[in-house]
């Protein structure tokens, strides 16, 4: 950070082009008409009440389908503060639809290598003891469109909208197997949806004693339908996929199950004709969320640089900021709790001259892992990988304030 003082006029200069973006929800903002208002709201009553309440009319982030990938939607992180991403605003990744449910007769079956199966309605699993913890869940094919087709024209919605960080509710998954009599010989268990696609996935036993999850709520209501209700599987820290939304079923067993979601699908290209399977943790990562496209910078003077950093493997240590493109780096602040496999808020106040700048981040977590630059992750991973993009994210500010995505690599 410079030596110079940063005074309120001058930060109050740049506050004006910056207070109807991000928090006001960007161009979807501008795009719609002003809501009626009354010149002075102390002298004319008020609307009333609702069952449910609503965001203010001058505020609609939305998110945003991509391609014709069916059933994504991405999360608008340019458009949110904080770190908790509100339930409707999760991005979603759906196979084949989103599944109608009762949670009156939905049951999870939980077999297999066990002493004694259990058939468990939603009710009963609420009566099981219950823990409240915020986790991010991140696609592992978050970053995908940045990296196969990148356009300056890009939000970090965009970029990188396939992540969100909730509060979720219910009971963990190694009360349970204490419950069935877990096998002693049993290190892999089956975790299957109740959607149409039945998505199944292999996960070691180990996870399950660790930090796993059976959530029933998320954000202190019962879980949205296309996050999973009536229950999902969380398992923090790890791929998306993994994390089996309307869980119905759990197998024990000794080996991988190796379904087609596990062969045919989230395995890794490498160099070599070799493949990356089971690549479960989601690596540090972090993106500016402002300044970035398509935001304009209305002049010299302070300007805060804020973002989002995140780990699967731990917490993260310390966020780096670089307006020189990576030649030189300064400490960020961290705004939010250093939790565990949850996002981090981000701060660098920087004094912009007018020129032509680069805009970096880069997340170090409690591992010691370093975000890597686009060329280090490829020399590791090659131009085939197809999942876990975590290299550092740029973005251009020309001299008019423009703020575009930069492709690096």
């Amino acid at each position: 950070m410079s030596e110079q003082s940063i005074s309120r006029r001058a930060l109050l200069a740049g506050a004006a082009a910056a207070a109807g973006g991000a928090l006001l929800g960007g161009p979807a903002a501008d795009a719609q008409q002003a809501p009626v208002v009354p010149a002075d709201p102390t002298k004319q009553p008020g609307a009333p009440v609702t069952a449910v309440g609503a965001r203010s009319p001058f505020v609609h982030p939305e998110r945003a389908p991509v391609g014709q990938i069916t059933g994504t939607a991405l999360t608008p992180l340019q458009d949110l503060a904080g770190t908790i991403t509100p339930a409707d605003l999760h991005f979603t990744r759906i196979h084949n639809g989103v599944p109608a449910i009762d949670p009156a007769r939905h049951t999870l079956l939980i077999h297999g290598m066990v002493e004694h199966p259990l058939e468990l309605t939603v009710a009963e699993l609420q009566r099981f003891p219950s823990v409240s913890r915020v986790h991010f869940i991140e696609c592992s094919g978050n970053g995908r469109a940045a990296y196969h087709t990148p356009s300056p024209a890009m939000t970090p919605q965009q970029v990188d909208g396939m992540t969100s960080n909730s509060e979720w509710t219910g009971v963990p998954l190694s009360t349970l197997f204490h419950e069935v009599g877990l096998r002693h010989d049993a290190d892999w268990f089956l975790a299957e949806g109740g959607d149409a696609s039945l998505l199944a996935r292999s996960i070691p036993v180990s996870k399950g004693m660790d930090d796993a999850m059976i959530a029933w709520a998320q954000n202190g209501e019962p879980l949205r339908p296309e996050q999973g209700f009536p229950i999902r599987l969380l398992l923090p820290g790890w791929e998306g996929n993994t994390n089996v939304k309307w869980l119905r079923r759990i197998k024990l067993g000794r080996a991988p199950f190796m379904t087609r979601w596990e062969t045919a699908k989230y395995t890794d290209p490498l160099p070599g004709g070799k493949i990356r399977q089971f690549s479960f943790e989601m690596d540090a990562k972090s993106i500016i969320t402002s300044p970035a496209y398509p935001e304009r910078l209305s002049g010299p003077g302070w300007w805060p640089v804020r973002g989002l950093a995140w780990s699967g493997r731990g917490r993260i240590a310390r966020v780096d900021v670089s307006t020189d493109g990576g030649r030189t780096w300064e400490n960020a602040t961290l705004l939010s709790p250093l939790t565990a496999k949850a996002h981090v808020r981000f701060e660098y106040m920087w004094q912009w001259n007018g020129n032509n700048s680069l805009l970096m981040s880069r997340a170090v977590d409690d591992q010691g892992y370093v975000q890597p630059t686009m060329s280090e992750l490829l020399a590791v991973r090659g131009p085939g990988t197809d999942y876990h993009y975590n290299a550092i994210r740029a973005w251009a500010v020309a001299r008019d304030g423009t703020v575009t995505f930069e492709a690096r690599t």
